[in-house]
């Protein structure tokens, strides 16, 4: 039988996760406690359930709410040690290219891709001046795998966060700061429900209409389901810790073999 995380994994490191209240954000928090780290974290409203991280109310799709929260890393931490973008989803209709608005672009980019470009510019430096930090990125399998009818700003945002992220890693490996990328398929969170129940207003159907054609437009999942949160909580936190201190600048997907290669 497996055993749980090791409680003196992350001992002494300081973790910020955003959007960490909810789903994969949430797991991922849970995920650093339980390994011993040191955890703060922000969203628009606080958490019905207390994780133990620290707790910041800010809006991370305005670069007012990314400076409260850096901010409160650096006053209340003294420092972060991994940055971890979790933060991202999609409000935008179904209906394809053509039902996407000036405000549905801006609004994916502002949530998708630009709270870790703020967050990285204000944290980053003194990763670098201690000439150590982690830095994880969630993106997505969108980004190459869209869904034309439903996911086509979304999937273009984080296209630019996984670029974005490589050229990143290439400016600060060399001074210590690893970064790399997490590209999830479909995972099973409060997100994925409300995108579904999105498809089924925009097509007249049901849930469970949405949910095939999701599917469909996926090309299936050779193992069956979705990801669980904690799933890609546990591949974020490999990826932060001492165990993969040569993984830097890569793209790890975790789609149960949605995506046709990698």
């Amino acid at each position: 039988m497996a055993s749980g995380p090791d409680p003196s994994e992350f001992k002494g490191q300081r973790v910020l996760v955003t959007a960490g209240t909810k789903g994969t954000g949430r797991a991922t928090v849970l995920r650093f406690l339980a390994g011993g780290a040191q955890v703060i974290t922000a969203a628009r409203s606080r958490p019905d359930e207390p994780t133990g991280a620290e707790f910041i109310k800010a809006d991370l799709t305005t670069p007012e709410g990314a400076a409260a929260l850096a901010e409160a890393a650096l006053s209340r931490f003294g420092g972060i040690d991994a940055l971890v973008h979790v933060v991202g989803g999609s409000s935008a209709p179904s209906g394809g290219f053509a039902a996407l608005t000036e405000d549905h672009w801006r609004a994916e980019l502002d949530i998708n891709l630009m709270p870790a470009v703020r967050l990285d510019r204000l944290l980053v430096p003194q990763m670098i001046e201690r000439g150590s930090g982690v830095i994880v990125h969630l993106a997505s399998i969108q980004g190459r795998l869209p869904l034309p009818d439903s996911t086509t700003a979304y999937a273009a945002a984080k296209a630019a966060l996984t670029t974005y992220s490589k050229a990143l890693s290439k400016e600060v490996g060399p001074k210590g700061v690893r970064v790399n990328v997490v590209s999830p398929g479909w995972i099973m969170t409060e997100a994925s429900g409300s995108l579904l129940e999105r498809i089924a207003e925009g097509s007249g159907g049901t849930i469970e209409d949405a949910r095939q054609s999701v599917l469909a437009s996926l090309g299936g999942i050779p193992l069956g389901r979705p990801a669980d949160p904690q799933e890609v909580a546990e591949l974020i936190a490999f990826l932060a810790s001492d165990r993969a201190t040569a993984i830097h600048g890569g793209n790890f997907v975790i789609d149960g073999g949605t995506m046709p290669s990698i």
